[in-house]
């Protein structure tokens, strides 16, 4: 097979030599546009007789709009969408509302990183219909390869609105003419310019092994947007056959349309201009228009991932404005950190207030990245910048657009507060650690893992290094270096099950623990037998899969020890198979007081998450679990360690919600209507298959996408019990749990060494943990003055049952207690160990 960038490479030479079969070169020549090659081997299309070059910046003498745009409207950036979005609706697209930028939905990406993403994998595959169709979409993106070039060329984001133009269909109905037609409206109505000034590149693309021919729309070297026609798939032998499905995929940068009819010198002032007036008024920090603007030509010479030695392209631009390099970074590098600092935090704004926690791991550092940037950037500038503040600016100025973004404000500056704190703490120690990796020459590797580890900036190294008299050179790349580090890498889940079987020519497993959990025996037919592995026409035995253990019984008599599934079969894992042969009709016995526990912590689970979201804020995702027999977990994206207070009210939340005996809806949807009716949190336990999905909703509390074994009632779940948390990873908190029966297990034995220990201490029940404390106090005296060598008056403990402290009981109890240490509390087991070896000393 090819590789993307081969088959592009291939895909563009076939198109080339057949534009009419390729390109929808019939609504190009109906629009009087004439084919033409550029120097640079482009071919493009344009009505300019004389024009002899494409369109791009670099064959047609660099961006010609500043300060003289032919665009006749003049659009601001809330404008854009609403124009955009008026006028596509008249030629028949729907407009629909933007999709989370954090991508929970999809297998293999953790944001969304362009338009399309909303529709993969399923709608593109043709696996569930598209919400519209055809449709547009002001998609917020996030990407973090260009880190280094924002604020820089003018034109760099780490998160921008991809405005969407998508269309899904058979190849009778497909139609590239037609969407070239609508997209050349939006250019000459929509932005109002002359069809004279506009440029279209034949060019291709290719992801996924998805490929299609593409045209590119240009005007005065602004690239204003490209139209992909998706039409091939590449098979594993490296040919191109047509998709089942073809799509359209337009996508147009928002920023650039403002950027490109006002004619300003950066599309940072378009982008955010109530944001950079509020810097501005902050930092003092002024433009200087016309270095900007005689900048600007140059400044993609200063993009790290395109020059070998931007220092050189800084002297090289110097030399041609005509002043001293130093002269010009003044000029030039105080509005870049403005412009990164507005950049940063809209990014966060968007990624925190749709369920995103800035961290160490994963994807999720990104975040961590470029908001560590901007307070590096206003700490080296000394300005007086709150980057709450600033994202607050962003959420009024979006509110006609995402109105969604005010109401997440709270959430959003609670996390930037606690992140600031973070970074304030490790400003502190890094003085220490300079020191010590400065004693020898350190690695481009050795600065990310500082970076990445300690928090500290290859800025703060290079002057302590200068200070030292030593030269420190940082890549031009560096914070793209430490993305790349951090990106999701595509990965089968790890899980115990490794064996695959021959089971291609089998149908799905019908599952019957969908219909009700309490199906505990059935009737089925062996399709087939292998080895010890035994596939039914239909099961009532669950598998393991979403955290939640398989089920044990029996089937024909012989004992079921595992469940698995692969695809969609669900395979039987037996102790003995004799006896059993395909085609056979056999019965199957689930273990049901095990099926029970399962379910109960498994609903328990869905409770527990939306109790949390109550107690600690919207924030709060699922980002794992597991429900086993004698306890469950569920893991939480949180900022800070759970408090004992903010558990005991979780749980508080969580029972109520199961004495109120609320009714459960176990239903399929169609992926699609799922997403219109429930939103896009559903997606709690990651990306979910199929084209329909099964919701789990507990109405007003909690609905989610889950193929467990469910409770018909809350009620079933009896009662739950938090042990305990603990934090699995930075951002990521765990609470472990029991209920139903398991709680029940656990609170009588917690009533039992309750009862025990009072009578140690010879209280009642209720006075048990205030003796404790009492007499751990004393205890505390005793050890001192023993330790000072002090005699000890062990009658101070005679309060405590000689008859039980005199015998074994009270190392026992000690024991007992260290066993279910999640229970008691950490006063009184601790008091118990010790006295016990106290009163062995004395």
């Amino acid at each position: 097979m090819l590789t993307d960038k081969e088959l592009k490479k291939v895909l563009k030479e076939k198109c080339k030599k057949e534009p009419e079969k390729y390109y929808p070169v019939q609504t190009l020549k109906e629009l009087g546009f004439i084919r033409k090659q550029c120097n640079c081997k482009t071919f493009f299309w344009t009505t300019n007789k004389d024009q002899n070059v494409c369109g791009d910046a670099k064959c047609s003498g660099g961006f010609r709009f500043i300060g003289q745009s032919p665009a006749k409207n003049k659009l601001d950036y809330i404008e854009t969408w609403k124009t955009f979005a008026k006028l596509f609706s008249e030629l028949g697209y729907t407009p629909i509302a933007r999709y989370p930028v954090v991508a929970r939905w999809h297998p293999t990406v953790d944001f969304t990183i362009a338009s399309i993403v909303a529709f993969q994998p399923f709608v593109v595959s043709g696996v569930t219909p598209p919400p519209a169709n055809p449709l547009v979409i002001p998609q917020f993106c996030l990407r973090f390869g260009d880190i280094d070039n924002v604020g820089i060329t003018g034109s760099h984001y780490t998160g921008f609105i991809m405005i969407g133009q998508k269309t899904f269909q058979p190849k009778e109905k497909y139609e590239p003419n037609k969407y070239l037609k609508d997209i050349y409206v939006w250019l000459t109505k929509g932005m109002g310019l002359p069809k004279e000034e506009i440029t279209f590149h034949e060019d291709a693309w290719a992801g996924n092994n998805n490929a299609g021919p593409s045209m590119e729309f240009y005007s005065r070297g602004l690239e204003l947007g490209n139209q992909v026609y998706m039409q091939f798939e590449q098979t594993p032998e490296g040919q191109l056959v047509d998709l089942k499905l073809k799509v359209l995929d337009m996508g147009l940068g928002m920023e650039r349309v403002p950027w490109f009819t006002q004619g300003t010198s950066t599309s940072y002032e378009t982008t955010f201009p109530t944001v950079v007036d509020f810097l501005r008024k902050k930092t003092g920090i002024k433009v200087d228009q016309k270095t900007w603007q005689e900048f600007l030509p140059y400044a993609n010479m200063l993009n790290v991932d395109e020059v070998e030695n931007v220092e050189e392209s800084w002297n090289f631009i110097a030399q041609k404005l005509k002043i001293t390099v130093n002269d010009l970074k003044e000029k030039i590098l105080p509005n870049a950190a403005l412009y990164s600092i507005a950049d940063h935090c809209r990014s966060l704004l968007f990624a925190i207030a749709d369920g995103a926690l800035p961290s160490n791991v994963g994807g999720m550092y990104n975040l961590r990245v470029i908001l560590r940037r901007a307070l590096m950037l206003i700490d080296k500038h000394r300005w007086n910048v709150n980057i709450c503040d600033v994202c607050e600016e962003h959420a009024k100025y979006l509110k006609p657009l995402f109105p969604e973004l005010i109401l997440a404000l709270p959430s959003v500056k609670i996390i930037l507060d606690v992140e600031k704190v973070k970074y304030d703490e490790l400003k502190k120690k890094t003085a220490e650690i300079i020191r010590k990796v400065l004693v020898r020459p350190i690695t481009t590797e050795e600065m990310i893992e500082l970076y990445d580890s300690q928090g500290i900036s290859p800025e703060t190294l290079r002057d302590a290094a200068l200070a030292e008299g030593k030269e420190l050179k940082i890549p031009d790349n560096f914070y793209a270096l430490v993305a790349q580090r951090h990106e999701k890498k595509e990965v089968e889940a790890a899980t115990k099950k490794e064996i695959h079987l021959p089971l291609h020519d089998l149908p799905n497993t019908k599952a019957l623990y969908f219909q009700d959990w309490k199906i505990d025996s059935f009737k089925g037919k062996v399709l087939k037998i292998i080895n010890k592995y035994v596939v039914l026409d239909q099961t009532a035995f669950y598998p393991t899969s979403g955290g939640q253990m398989h089920d044990v019984g029996t089937l024909g008599g012989a004992q079921v020890i595992d469940v698995f599934k692969q695809e969609g079969v669900i395979v039987h894992t037996l102790a003995d198979i004799s006896g059993l042969n395909e085609g056979d009709f056999v019965e199957g016995k689930i273990n049901f007081e095990r099926r029970k526990q399962l379910t109960q912590h498994h609903t328990t689970t869905h409770i527990i998450g939306a109790a949390a979201r109550k107690v600690l804020g919207k924030h709060i995702n699922q980002a794992g679990a597991k429900k086993d027999v004698d306890h469950a977990y569920i893991d939480l994206t949180h900022y800070q360690p759970i408090t004992n207070e903010e558990l005991r009210e979780i749980e508080k939340e969580a029972n109520k919600t199961i004495k109120a005996g609320i009714k459960t809806n176990l239903k399929f949807y169609p992926r699609t209507e799922a997403e219109k009716k429930f939103g896009m949190t559903i997606y709690q336990g990651g990306a979910v298959p199929g084209a329909e999905i099964r919701i789990i909703e507990i109405p007003k509390i909690d609905a989610q996408a889950c193929g467990g074994t469910h409770l018909n009632n809350t009620n079933e779940a009896e009662e739950v019990l938090l042990q305990k948390q603990m934090k699995v990873k930075d951002g990521v908190v765990r609470i472990y749990f029991v209920a139903g029966t398991a709680a029940k297990k656990i609170k009588n034995e917690q009533e039992r060494l309750l009862k025990e220990i009072s009578e140690i201490l010879a209280v009642p029940p209720e006075l048990t943990v205030g003796r404790a404390k009492e007499l751990f106090e004393k205890w505390k005296t005793a050890r001192k003055a023993a330790n000072k060598g002090q005699n000890v008056d062990v009658k101070q403990f005679e309060l405590v049952s000689k008859e039980k402290f005199e015998g074994d009981t009270l190392a026992k109890l000690s024991e007992e207690l260290n066993t279910q240490v999640e229970y008691v509390p950490k006063t009184l087991r601790r008091f118990l160990e010790e006295l016990e070896k106290f009163k062995k000393k004395s």
